[in-house]
């Protein structure tokens, strides 16, 4: 790993230097943003639609040590300044939202979070305790905010428990996993418990993207590729194969994913993966074609690509039911994502499904 990118273990082990200072003055960020009166969304204004918004960040002051893990990814000059607008869940989010016409914003832990947390009691008891949070937010605004659940996936069955608790008792609409947890996959046997509760509840997991825990050589001397401009991509998509590949979905036909970043590439290979798997050597068998899991098991997201040739290509590769809204606030430019959405490409049946309908028919959201 080149000596310019920090390990995980280097990043927990010096995160202390944020300072309680500056925690405290975070938490204060979050109370204080906390107090906005609940309010429904304002009629959109002329030629916008109403919409959905799945990716989009918050953090808690216990959480920004790992949230440094990031420091990696960007420049250091922004990661500071991000901290406090993750923070507010008042009147700097809500007049953002209401200024581009998102009527909704599914709220999640921005990552890594808990996935990096060696401790496996620690990681199940911050998740809960994230989770207590968010549902608390949510009460206050109920027709602006959802939530996914954070899950320590160091214990599956506890993970598979406290997504029926947040969907159950908290009112959220599935869950959001910051990629692989401490070099584990989803798709290895252990998840079997998860998977199973994922089906029956018919819940929706968004794979969101992460650090795995070693660089790979070919981003030796690049940092510019590691992180969101593309590493974040192939590891995410890789990801969604493997669940692919190793037949989760056969055994699970009701289990859903979420990928973000139009699908992180997925909808131009859905003819290359029909076409290559039958030759590849295989250590899975699969009842069908890779391409009709990708139709049938996995939802993608607009988060930081707000393109007219990729929500074509998505539209007509992963299915018109399958693709949704987001913006990755505040990592992305509401205004950018939102204009664009509002004028895209496509007929104005295709805009309204992806602004708002798929999401809210996949993850039950009552309007």
């Amino acid at each position: 790993m080149p000596k310019s990118i920090p390990s995980r273990r280097q990043v927990l082990g010096v995160a202390g230097a944020l300072g309680a200072t500056a925690l405290a003055g975070h938490a204060l960020a979050a109370d204080a943003g906390s107090a906005a009166p609940a309010h429904a969304p304002p009629a959109p204004a002329a030629g916008r639609v109403g919409k959905i918004a799945l990716e989009e960040h918050i953090i808690f002051p216990d959480f920004i040590d790992y949230l440094a893990e990031t420091k990696q990814n960007i420049r250091p000059d922004l990661f500071d300044k991000v901290v406090p607008i993750l923070s507010d869940f008042g009147e700097r989010r809500l007049a953002t939202m209401d200024a581009n016409g998102v009527d909704m914003s599914v709220l999640s832990i921005s990552g890594p979070g808990v996935q990096i947390e060696p401790d496996t009691a620690k990681a199940v008891r911050l998740a809960a305790s994230a989770n207590d949070r968010l549902a608390k937010e949510m009460q206050k605004q109920p027709r602006r905010y959802g939530g996914f659940a954070h899950l320590a996936l160091q214990d599956p069955r506890a993970a598979a428990d406290e997504l029926e608790r947040c969907m159950r008792d908290l009112g959220m609409q599935g869950a959001l996993v910051n990629g692989e947890t401490n070099g584990a996959y989803l798709d290895e046997p252990r998840y079997e418990v998860f998977w199973e509760r994922v089906a029956a509840l018919k819940a929706a997991v968004y794979i969101h993207p992460g650090n795995p825990p070693a660089m790979a050589p070919a981003y030796a001397d690049h940092p510019e590729l590691w992180g969101p401009t593309w590493s974040w991509a192939a590891e995410t998509c890789t990801h969604a194969l493997r669940l692919i590949f190793r037949g989760t979905f056969d055994r699970h036909t009701d289990a859903r994913i979420i990928l973000g970043h139009m699908g992180e590439t997925l909808p131009i290979q859905p003819s290359r993966l029909d076409s290559r798997f039958p030759i590849s050597n295989q250590r899975y068998t699969l009842r069908r074609k890779p391409s009709d899991y990708i139709r049938d098991n996995v939802f993608i997201t607009t988060s930081g690509v707000f393109s007219d040739s990729a929500l074509r290509c998505a539209l007509d590769a992963i299915g018109p039911r399958n693709v949704m809204f987001s913006i990755d606030y505040p990592f992305e430019d509401s205004k950018v994502a939102c204009d664009w959405m509002d004028h895209a490409g496509a007929s104005a049946a295709e805009r309204q499904a992806v602004a708002s309908g798929n999401a809210a028919a996949l993850l039950r959201i009552t309007r």
